[in-house]
C-alpha cells in the first residue's frame, strides 16, 4: 500500500514538474535551432544569437525593462520593509485598516483595474507617461509582496536581541543597523527578487502606464507575436532566464553563508 502511494506521489511530482518546467526547457532548447520555424527542429545553431544582438529594438526593450524592474523592486523593498514594520511594531494606530486595505489590495485586485486607475490619475494630474510612471505602477505593486514576506520575519523575529543590544548601550540606529537589518536581510532579499521578478514580467500595468520611448520587453514581445514569432524571442528569453536563474543562486548563496554565522 505504501509503495502504491509512493509511486502515485512520485507521479503527480513528475507531472507537476513536467507542467511547470517543460515549457520553459523547450523555449531554450528552440533557442538554439537553426530553422527560422520556432516549432520545427532544423540543427543546432546560435544564430538567433547573433541576429538578436543586432536586434536595436529588442535590446532596448530589455535594456528599459530591467531598468525598471531594478528601480521598482529597489523602491519596493524600502517602502515594503517600512510598511512591515508599521504593521508589526507600532501597533493599533489610527487608521490602521485602512493603511493594511491599501497595502494587501494589489494582491487580489486585477492588474488590469490597478492600470486603469494609475492611468487616471496620471491624466488627471497632467503627468506625462514614461519610465517613472511604469516604475510608480509597479512599485505599486510589487510593494504590497515585499512588506507580505518582511512582515512573515518580522513575527518570528526574537526582540530579546534588540533589547539586549539596547541595553549595551547601542542606540536605536545601531540596534537596527547591526542587529535587526542583518536579521531580515535574506526576507528582504527574498522581496527584492520577489518584486523585480513581477516588474520584469509585468505586460498589463506597463500597458496602461507606458509612454512614447518606453516599451518594456513583454510590450515588445507580444507586438511581434501579432506578426509572427521568432526564434530572436526564445533567445532573448533564454538570456532572461539565465538572469533570474543566476540572481536565485546569489540569493540562496548569501542565505547559506548567513545561517552557519547566525548559528554561532
Amino acid at each position: 500500500m505504501k509503495r502504491g502511494l509512493s509511486a502515485v506521489h512520485l507521479a503527480v511530482l513528475a507531472g507537476g514538474f513536467a507542467f511547470l518546467y517543460v515549457p520553459i526547457a523547450l523555449v531554450i532548447l528552440y533557442s538554439f535551432n537553426s530553422s527560422r520555424l520556432v516549432t520545427v527542429w532544423g540543427g543546432f545553431s546560435t544564430q538567433w544569437y547573433m541576429s538578436l544582438f543586432a536586434n536595436e529594438q529588442l535590446l532596448a526593450a530589455a535594456s528599459i525593462s530591467l531598468r525598471i524592474a531594478l528601480v521598482a523592486a529597489a523602491l519596493s523593498t524600502v517602502l515594503g520593509t517600512c510598511a512591515a514594520f508599521a504593521l508589526q511594531r507600532f501597533g493599533r494606530f489610527r487608521l490602521r485598516m485602512m493603511f493594511a486595505g491599501s497595502l494587501y489590495a494589489p494582491l487580489v485586485m486585477p492588474e488590469v483595474i490597478i492600470g486603469l486607475a494609475l492611468l487616471l490619475l496620471f491624466v488627471g494630474l497632467g503627468i506625462g507617461r514614461g519610465f517613472w510612471t511604469i516604475v510608480i505602477g509597479h512599485t505599486t505593486l510589487g510593494l504590497c509582496f515585499v512588506t507580505v514576506v518582511v512582515r512573515a520575519r518580522l513575527v518570528g523575529f526574537d526582540r530579546t536581541l534588540e533589547e539586549a543590544a539596547q541595553d549595551l548601550g547601542a542606540s536605536p540606529a545601531q540596534t537596527f543597523r547591526t542587529i535587526t537589518l542583518p536579521l531580515i536581510a535574506p526576507a528582504m532579499a527574498a522581496g527584492f527578487l520577489l518584486a523585480f521578478t513581477i516588474s520584469l514580467d509585468d505586460f498589463v500595468i506597463a500597458s496602461f502606464t507606458s509612454g512614447p520611448g518606453s516599451t518594456t520587453l513583454p510590450m515588445r514581445i507580444y507586438s511581434q507575436m501579432r506578426l509572427g514569432l521568432t526564434p530572436e524571442i526564445n533567445a532573448i528569453s533564454t538570456l532572461l532566464i539565465g538572469l533570474v536563474g543566476v540572481c536565485l543562486l546569489f540569493a540562496t548563496s548569501i542565505i547559506r553563508f548567513r545561517a552557519p554565522s547566525e548559528a554561532q
